[in-house]
């Protein structure tokens, strides 16, 4: 681009030559100082504004200020929104744990006051002198809470797992054989090795034998099913039941069975009543456990609930 300059006091024209690299500092120059007044004119105007109380420039601030405090207002409102449904799911937790202690309590036989996580335990202690206290910041808050949920959980799911492990111990505890199969103290010949009464010879005797009179009512010693109710050559009339875990418990010599094969039975229901039959001396009550087909002493069962049988006397 060329400038011709033509003036009076000039005796002759003058031209100025720009390249388009000195129009565009030439713009560029303008611009910064177009903006450096503009700001210069805004920050004067906001700083002297409110001492010469230009009505447009007082409006135009106060619609900043409220908008500012619209924008803050709407950023609190959402945090809290999201903590209140935070504290809502952590209530929800707290509810389903004070159900879950309660079931536990009871399966442990602790008292319940100890499993309510809904009532704030008892703190205190003196407030420290060396390190004053600090509010927390909307950022650490939500941390905690966000810690808090997630040990929460963590210790739900650890719970379930402690019910889970205690009602298998529970319901094994219920299929031991420690209810006494009937109303009697004594047992006339425990379990071991002693002189069969038939032949004289020393046998191995793999139960226990109450003295009772014909008739006398013989319970089931632990739930389970009935795997065998019949006669058998040796026991006479028997019922054995199953309590799982290869676990099964006999009675025999009876005089009477009121169950069947298959048939669920609860502990201390009534099977059968005592009798005489099968290879038996006189009338009494013949208790077997059996583990894996193998006998076991019935006395540690049975004294696990209630006093040991004391022996009165071998049957002979």
């Amino acid at each position: 681009m060329q400038i011709i300059l033509i003036s009076s006091r000039l005796a002759r024209a003058k031209s100025l030559s720009l390249s388009l690299a000195h129009l565009i500092m030439t713009l560029a120059i303008g611009a910064l100082v177009l903006v450096f007044l503009t700001g210069a004119l805004y920050w004067i105007g906001l700083r002297f504004a409110p001492e010469a109380r230009i009505p447009v420039i007082h409006e135009l601030l106060l619609a900043a200020q409220n908008n500012e405090a619209e924008r803050s207002r709407q950023f609190l409102q959402q945090n809290l929104n999201a903590m209140a449904v935070k504290i809502g799911e952590m209530q929800a937790q707290l509810t389903r744990l004070d159900a879950l202690g309660e079931r536990l309590s009871t399966m442990a036989g602790l008292r319940p006051q100890e499993f309510r996580f809904s009532e704030p335990p008892g703190l205190g202690g003196a407030a420290s002198t060396l390190l004053p206290p600090q509010n927390l910041s909307l950022s650490q808050f939500n941390e905690r809470v966000a810690s808090l949920s997630r040990q929460m959980e963590v210790g739900t799911d650890l719970l379930g797992v402690l019910e889970a492990q205690l009602f298998e111990q529970v319901v094994k505890k219920k299929a031991l054989p420690t209810t006494m199969p009937v109303s009697a103290p004594f047992n006339a010949s425990g379990f071991g090795y002693r002189i069969d009464p038939f032949t004289g010879q020393r046998a191995m005797h793999e139960g226990i034998d109450f003295i009772i009179d014909v008739g006398t009512p013989v319970v089931a010693a632990a739930g389970g099913v009935v795997q065998f109710a019949g006669f058998h050559p040796q026991y006479g009339n028997m019922i054995d039941i199953d309590h799982g875990n290869e676990l099964v418990t006999r009675y025999a010599h009876l005089s009477r069975t009121v169950v069947k094969e298959g048939n669920l039975v609860q502990r201390g229901r009534r099977i059968a009543d005592s009798g005489n039959t099968g290879r038996s001396s006189g009338p009494h009550l013949h208790f077997e456990v059996r583990y894996r087909g193998v006998p076991q002493n019935p006395s540690p069962f049975l004294s696990a609930q209630n006093p040991a049988p004391q022996p009165l006397s071998r049957r002979r």
